[in-house]
């Protein structure tokens, strides 16, 4: 793989979170999936060609900024997705508690 072909993957990739966060200020999880695909896509990619030459001077630099910037969009987005996991697994928990009380209510009531 060409440096001008990592780097564009790796310019792909921060797009691509730079979108991610959009969709997780708006809630929009479906995309924000989607778009997190499309990412791990680009991340194979990457892995594929780890064969390339390592990248050097303006090359490396410019890698480096676009790394940071796709760890900034990450940590943001697990800043706003945090606390929509965690409401999802108090009401997948609370659905469970209903069905296991409507499970043994339903028994009692049989008996």
């Amino acid at each position: 793989m060409s440096t001008e072909q990592v780097i564009s993957l790796y310019q792909s990739m921060s797009e691509l979170s730079g979108r991610m966060l959009d969709a997780a200020r708006s809630r929009d999880w479906e995309n924000l999936v989607a778009l997190e695909s499309h990412c791990a896509r680009n991340v194979q990619l990457l892995r594929d060609g780890e064969g390339a030459a390592p990248l050097s001077g303006d090359s490396r630099a410019k890698k480096v900024r676009i790394i940071h910037q796709i760890l900034a969009h990450d940590r943001e987005i697990r800043n706003l997705t945090e606390p929509w996991m965690a409401e999802l697994a108090a009401q997948i928990g609370a659905a469970g508690t209903e069905r296991k009380l409507a499970a043994a209510y339903g028994a009692t009531r049989a008996g």
